[in-house]
């Protein structure tokens, strides 16, 4: 007998920065973090649980994927049906309009739109806080992604208390939108979770870090209630640079940045001095991410294109979508 069910997520950007895990076997972060979700990337998974399976099969973007990603699914699929209490198998079809592993969190939308899936096809009837515990074992950005607009994931204690909510806006993210500088859309060299468990357990910069999340976070929703474009970008600018600057003093030290990040930061920054406000941020890669208003979304990419070939350079709309099923 097979059970089937198809689901959509999309990816979201962390304003306010996820960076290291207290728990790694439940995937429960040292702070909590806030995100935008967006409308252009995105991830379309259907999951069909099969009794003549006897293993689980992953087809990504029309290929089967390699044994490392394999196994990984694996255990994310176990533990569904431990918590389902049912033995199938599945045949599990993935198409991501992500780049994979450039710094465009596309384990987000992909756990995200896993975890729904396999709630359709299961007839779990999950609600939002327990499908954000469940993509959240998958991938802990990923707990965002069952939200569109603005989330933020409680990093909690343990897995009933880690999991995102919404962050009401009053639809104010129907004002504002993203550009991407896509500087690198290859595997990165460290990959999150290895640079995140470096960090944490050696940079001497870490604590800092930790120390002005909390703060970030209220003066970031703070903001996002009174529609202050200004004070919202200037927090979350400060906060992915510190993110980025534990990488620096952990042992041995390393660095997601490359020279055209800078080039990026600096074209920001010269955007803001001609009266175009706009802040950067940056996740674990090289590629810049730009927090705008609309109505100056060309004016600003017509900058970066003095500097960056047209390819480089994609816009996308912030959604209020979360997960959704499709039929």
């Amino acid at each position: 007998m097979k059970k089937s069910g198809k689901a959509r997520a999309h990816t979201n950007i962390a304003l306010i920065k996820y960076w290291g895990k207290a728990d790694e076997a439940l995937i429960i972060p040292m702070n909590n973090s806030l995100s935008v979700t967006l409308d252009r990337f995105y991830t379309e998974t259907r999951v069909t649980f099969d009794d003549t399976l006897t293993e689980d099969q992953l087809i990504l973007n029309g290929e089967t994927v390699n044994a490392k990603e394999s196994a990984k699914i694996q255990r994310y699929m176990d533990m569904v049906r431990k918590e389902a209490g049912i033995s199938e198998h599945a045949l599990i079809e993935s198409e991501n309009f992500v780049p994979t592993a450039a710094g465009l969190a596309s384990s987000a939308s992909a756990y995200a739109a896993l975890a729904g899936a396999c709630n359709e096809a299961l007839q779990l009837g999950l609600s939002d806080k327990d499908l954000s515990r469940l993509a959240r074992r998958g991938s802990g950005s990923a707990s965002r992604s069952i939200y569109g607009g603005f989330a933020e994931w409680e990093k909690g204690h343990d897995d009933e208390t880690s999991y995102a909510h919404r962050v009401e806006s009053d639809s104010w993210e129907n004002e504002l939108a993203m550009i991407f500088v896509v500087i690198n859309n290859k595997s990165k060299k460290v990959s999150s979770r290895s640079g995140m468990s470096l960090t944490r357990d050696t940079s001497r910069f870490y604590q800092y870090w930790l120390d002005h999340v909390e703060p970030d976070l209220k003066e970031t929703k703070a903001a996002i209630s009174q529609k202050d474009f200004k004070r919202m970008g200037e927090v979350i600018e400060a906060n992915g640079l510190r993110m980025h600057a534990t990488n620096l003093g952990a042992q041995p030290p390393f660095t997601y940045l490359v020279q055209e990040s800078y080039d990026a930061m600096r074209i920001v920054q010269e955007c803001r001095e001609a009266g175009l406000p706009c802040y950067f941020t940056m996740d674990a890669g090289p590629n810049v991410k730009v927090l705008i208003e609309k109505k100056n979304q060309q004016a600003i990419v017509d900058k970066f294109l003095q500097a960056f070939d047209q390819s480089k350079i994609i816009t996308s709309d912030i959604t209020q979508s979360g997960v959704e099923i499709i039929k």
